[in-house]
């Protein structure tokens, strides 16, 4: 068999490459990642340490996130061991740590999420096997020194130099790459808002690279890059970019280039962390079918990396670029930014003001053999992107740009062309033989999915449902195919399952106490008693008490009888005493033949005593469908009517009543009813009917997975004093006590409602 030397070169070609990257995925497989294996809080006065154990010295870099709320600290190519708890507690200006480990494009990574109670100076070092990171409370949250980064044996960070900053602009991120010499030991971090800084350590620029670069035109996150030597550390290179508000930044070194992205949280490309910034969103968006664009069809396109665009605002760039897609001929706003010209021509062939344009944007015009005439032209300070456009559109011509090519022709000829590529494309789709694809669906049910797919098939395309194998039967051209069931793929996931526990606590608390007090007594003076008053009048005189009667307690009175002759108080305020609750005892005194007789009796009672309730019903549902879990018992109630006697039921129970829904960040919102009812047989009707005691909560909110909130509670107090007394001699002191009745009572009840949600299959609902 013989090979061309072109087709030897590129078999050599293929078999290098296939041995270089079999020989990587060897090396990256023999190399073990780190392990994490606790981490730890410490606090030394005004001082917080986050020490995390490792089993090897760590490779990493730190970031702020959320304002300055929350730091963040990567640790590459590391693993987490087993369950590492997260820190809750408050030490300082740390309010809480969790770790949690990621895959990336280039292994795996523990991430280490520091929550701050307010603003913090950080340091992040590595010593040993350990990852320290030091916080003290300072005015604003900043970097105090650049960490030190573990870097890999057999790589020090020497001889590094930065050659170019270019920027990057994409559909929802940008970038910024340097292209370096050598591999860098550098630090993240954000000395004010809506600035990111990156510092090399020992590293040099090159002069061509220290500038400043102003890409706020392209409208994208990032606004401008500002590369300088640092004043402050020999040897260091730092490159401050001016983001937007909200957005974050991920890097990402391979070989000689670092990628510094920037996105919104939740947008970060998975090549660069596995994951959205600052954790990211546990749905992410994902594009399923995109609308195939007319190839050959002239539009104006926009260099997307702006390798051109790297002189600074004092050298003028020269470099330009056009919105991409605009329409051929139609005059938009849209910012131009090429370098800014002075034209004076008059009767200039149309040939040579293209060439002079092409030479001063630096970018390469083909001219159509149908272009020509002159043109006369004057203008001052306008950009040279501007000043083609001008151009074109006085002589009726239109243009297409691919990169940095521009073709210049009539817009009639370009017009032309457009209406041949979409002709021709109709009919290539004409054409094209169309497929059946048995799609299975898992999860879902099919007739529901194929609602959604039908919006993605062309007018030769059918779908139709087997519902006894609950599968799709499409028929279309291959291209829609693939994006049907690529966006089936998308729809067809476990439906999350929340496991929701709620935890109704109740705690009750009674004291009372009462004093009391009765006296009284008879006394006789007669001839029959022999001791009369001598008086003609009175003679005899009787005195007996008046406050009691036969209902009156005169228990205690008498050690002989449980109950002695009515005492005749004369002061009867008692206690309530009796079985089982309070005291008393009585006194009696009699005097010359028992005609003179005194009786006395204190009675006391006090009470104090604790109930606590604990009900926790718990019920697993799945997102967006409501759950009723309930226990109780039915009470009936007679009613009656001119039919009679009727019985009724009510009900009387514990209930849960939830409707959860998992956002896209993987928290859990709910509507939630929670409801404890029972019967108080102490307060009946008329008939002896209890009445239901009732305690209820109805509430929406947003609660993160795994997440205890307390949705509500009441507490509630009566506390009384009472005082019973005889006029005018109980208010006298201490001999007031015998005239009164004291009674004191505390009730306390508080009710506290807790809700936990937890997302139990939440890896093969969300991890996607």
């Amino acid at each position: 068999m013989r090979f061309s030397r072109g087709a030897s070169w590129t078999v050599v070609r293929a078999l290098v490459a296939a041995l270089v990257v079999s020989s990587a995925t060897t090396a990256f497989a023999k190399d073990p990642p780190n392990q994490v294996r606790s981490v730890a809080v410490q606090q030394d006065g005004t001082k917080t340490r986050v020490i995390v154990e490792a089993s090897a010295p760590p490779q990493f870099h730190a970031q702020l996130a959320t304002g300055g709320k929350r730091l963040i600290v990567d640790i590459t190519h590391a693993d987490v061991v087993g369950p590492v708890p997260a820190v809750t507690d408050p030490s300082g200006v740390v309010g809480g740590v969790l770790v949690q480990p990621y895959a990336t494009s280039s292994g795996k990574t523990a991430r280490l999420f520091i929550q701050l109670l307010g603003k913090a100076s950080y340091r992040v070092r590595a010593q040993g096997n350990q990852l320290v990171v030091e916080l003290q409370p300072a005015e604003e949250t900043r970097a105090v020194a650049a960490s030190e980064s573990a870097e890999p044996r057999g790589t020090p960070a020497q001889n590094v130099g930065l050659q170019r900053v270019r920027y990057q602009n994409a559909e929802r991120s940008d970038s910024v790459i340097l292209q370096l010499t050598g591999r860098p030991t550098y630090t993240q971090s954000s000395p004010r808002t809506g600035v990111s800084r990156l510092v090399l350590r020992e590293a040099t620029v090159d002069p061509g690279a220290e500038r400043t670069l102003d890409v706020s035109a392209y409208g994208g996150l990032v606004r401008s890059i500002s590369t300088y030597r640092s004043r402050q550390e020999k040897g260091g290179v730092i490159i401050d970019v001016e983001r937007a508000d909200g957005a974050v930044g991920a890097i990402n070194l391979e070989g000689d280039q670092l990628t510094w992205t920037f996105a919104l949280p939740g947008d970060l490309p998975s090549s660069v962390t596995g994951v959205g910034a600052d954790g990211g969103a546990a749905r992410k968006t994902r594009t399923v079918a995109r609308e195939a664009s007319i190839t050959g069809v002239p539009v104006v396109r926009g260099s997307q990396d702006l390798d051109a665009y790297e002189e600074t605002e004092a050298e003028e760039a020269e470099a330009g670029a056009f919105l991409p897609q605009a329409t051929l001929g139609q005059t938009r706003n849209r910012a131009y930014r090429g370098r800014r010209i002075d034209l004076d021509l008059k009767d200039a062939d149309i040939h040579n003001v293209l060439r002079l344009l092409a030479d001063v944007g630096r970018v390469n015009i083909i001219t159509a053999d149908n272009v020509s005439g002159s043109v006369t032209i004057r203008m001052r300070n306008v950009p040279w992107d501007r000043a083609l456009d001008v151009v074109l559109q006085a002589k009726s011509l239109g243009m297409t740009q691919e990169a940095n090519v521009i073709r210049v022709a009539p817009l009639a000829d370009l017009e032309k062309e457009r209406e041949m590529a979409i002709a021709r494309r109709k009919q290539e789709y004409e054409l094209t033989p169309v497929e059946t694809r048995l799609i299975p669906v898992s999860y879902a049910t099919a007739g529901e999915v194929q609602a959604r797919a039908k919006d993605l098939l062309s007018p030769r395309g059918s779908i139709a449902v087997d519902d006894r194998t609950n599968m799709l039967i499409a028929r279309d051209v291959p291209g829609n195919l693939n994006q049907v069931e690529e966006l089936i793929r998308s729809l067809d996931t476990q439906t999350p399952q929340v496991l929701v526990e709620a935890r109704i606590v109740e705690a009750t608390s009674r004291y009372m106490r009462d004093i009391g007090v009765q006296w009284g007594g008879d006394a006789s003076f007669s001839s029959a008693t022999g001791n009369p008053t001598g008086l003609a009048f009175p003679s005899s005189v009787g005195m007996v008490g008046g406050a009691s009667d036969s209902q009156t307690p005169t228990a205690g009175l008498s050690p002989f009888t449980n109950r002695v002759q009515n005492p005749n108080f004369a002061v009867n305020l008692p206690a309530t005493v009796g079985t089982g609750s309070g005291g008393a005892v009585g006194l009696t005194f009699g005097h010359i033949n028992n005609t003179v007789n005194l009786a006395l009796r204190l009675s006391a009672a006090e009470t104090s005593g604790m109930v606590r309730i604990i009900s926790s019903p718990r019920i697993l549902t799945l997102d967006n469908h409501e759950a009723n879990i309930s226990q109780g018992t039915l009470i009936p109630f007679s009613q009656v009517s001119a039919m009679g006697v009727q019985t009724t039921f009510r009900e009387a129970k514990l209930q849960l009543r939830v409707r959860p829904h998992v956002t896209a960040d993987g928290s859990v919102s709910m509507r939630v009813k929670v409801n404890r009812d029972e019967p108080d047989f102490t307060q009946t009707s008329a008939r002896g009917d209890p009445t239901i005691l009732k305690r209820e909560a109805e509430t929406d909110l947003l609660v993160m997975d795994g997440h205890t909130a307390v949705i509500g509670g009441i507490f509630t107090r009566n506390t009384g004093r009472n005082l019973d007394q005889v006029p005018f001699f109980g208010d006298i002191p201490l001999i007031g006590l015998l005239f009164q009745r004291r009674r004191a009572s505390d009730a306390r009840s508080e009710l506290v409602i807790f809700i936990t949600p937890r997302i139990v299959n939440r890896a093969e609902a969300l991890g996607r």
